[in-house]
């Protein structure tokens, strides 16, 4: 989750550089400034938490939740669908 400065034009393009960063990086949009990737296992998990830190702009507020398959697939939805990447199964986990 992320909430970036977008005032000026080079924090827009800051912010724009980090949003391509996590698309590249294999992550989905779920919402607005929130994204989220699934991780095989502690060692994926901390790869990208690394690149992240990597990544992260100098300003403004980036936050990391982990989640364990079982929590994501009980998320529940008041509005809107699930998007075809959302889908957590252990089939899928190698696509992302």
């Amino acid at each position: 989750m992320f909430d970036l400065p977008v005032v000026k034009e080079k924090d827009r393009k800051i912010a724009n550089k980090f949003r391509n960063f996590l698309l590249d990086d294999g992550y989905i949009m779920m919402q607005f400034s929130v994204y989220s990737r699934i991780c095989k296992n502690n060692d994926d998990l901390q790869k990208h938490v690394n690149r992240l830190r990597i990544n992260t702009p100098k300003n403004g507020n980036v936050r990391l939740i982990q989640v364990t398959e079982k929590q994501y697939n009980n998320m529940i939805m008041f509005a809107g669908t699930k998007e075809i990447e959302e889908d957590i199964s252990v089939d899928n986990l190698l696509i992302f």
